[in-house]
């Protein structure tokens, strides 16, 4: 095990994933995710692979429209917890996989989501790697949907939104060289660490994977700096301005960066 890898298990393995999208911004980024991706979803019972999917969130979604779901992921607490959230509903099938080499065939999956591998994967080389895979296992003309960290949301989200320098003061003298490299260590023993990306470069590395670009957009937009977003997203006026200025905001160029998350959709070229 190298020392990402490492790192990465570090983090996940205190468990602190599997609730992450209840509410407050992880909310926000599930509402916006979910509603992104059935833009180009095809129609259930579509196979849908999950990659690097953690406790499962989105797979239970999709399970729950009627896809079947292949669900993998290097965590296998976070395998385990998706069995027993996903015990009595059918479509689900789970293992414990790395992103870069996959255990499904070919073409196996209809679409292909990338929702987590890309903020854990420091080097270019392996996250073309493992977009090469998920590509690999998806039907020509199909669908992937890769989830990236935006290179400044650390300064935008955590600074500005969360002022997490009053817990962790060494993220003032990180931040620059962060932004500079797309390498955001962990503030602490056990915390995040993550690869941030800037959109084009998230754009370019689905593209020499062999994908084509269809659309990439920021997910949550501004709300994330709001110290109150949990409140507005509970009632039903403020969460409908929020979800409505994300949407609207989503593909303005100048402020694909603002929000902590990207979204891109990329589709397999059909067999020539």
């Amino acid at each position: 095990m190298d020392a990402e890898e490492a790192t990465v298990r570090a983090y996940y393995e205190r468990g602190v994933e599997r609730d992450r999208l209840i509410d407050g911004a992880g909310l926000l980024e599930y509402l916006r995710t979910i509603e992104i991706v059935a833009r180009r979803l095809p129609p259930p019972p579509a196979l849908v692979a999950d990659i690097g999917g953690g406790p499962g969130r989105y797979s239970l979604w999709l399970a729950s429209l009627g896809y079947q779901v292949e669900h993998r992921d290097l965590m296998p607490l976070h395998v385990r917890q998706l069995q027993a959230d996903a015990a009595g509903l059918p479509g689900i099938r789970t293992a414990v996989c790395d992103a870069r080499r996959l255990d499904l065939p070919d073409g196996a999956a209809d679409a292909v989501l990338l929702m987590g591998p890309l903020y854990h994967l420091a080097d270019r080389a392996d996250r073309v790697a493992a977009i090469r895979e998920a590509a690999r296992i998806l039907r020509p003309g199909g669908p992937l949907f890769a989830a990236a960290i935006s290179r400044w949301a650390v300064r935008i989200d955590g600074v500005i939104g969360n002022r997490i320098y009053l817990e962790h003061p060494a993220v003032l003298d990180l931040i620059d060289e962060a932004e500079r490299t797309g390498i955001l260590p962990p503030l602490h023993e056990g915390g995040f660490g993550a690869y941030v990306h800037r959109p084009a470069d998230l754009a370019a590395e689905l593209t020499e994977a062999g994908l084509e670009v269809a659309d990439l957009v920021s997910v949550e937009g501004p709300a994330v700096i709001t110290a109150d977003l949990a409140a507005r997203l509970a009632d039903p006026a403020d969460r409908a301005a929020i979800l409505n200025a994300a949407r609207a905001l989503e593909s303005v160029p100048e402020l694909a960066g603002l929000g902590p998350h990207l979204l891109v959709t990329a589709i397999r070229p059909a067999a020539g």
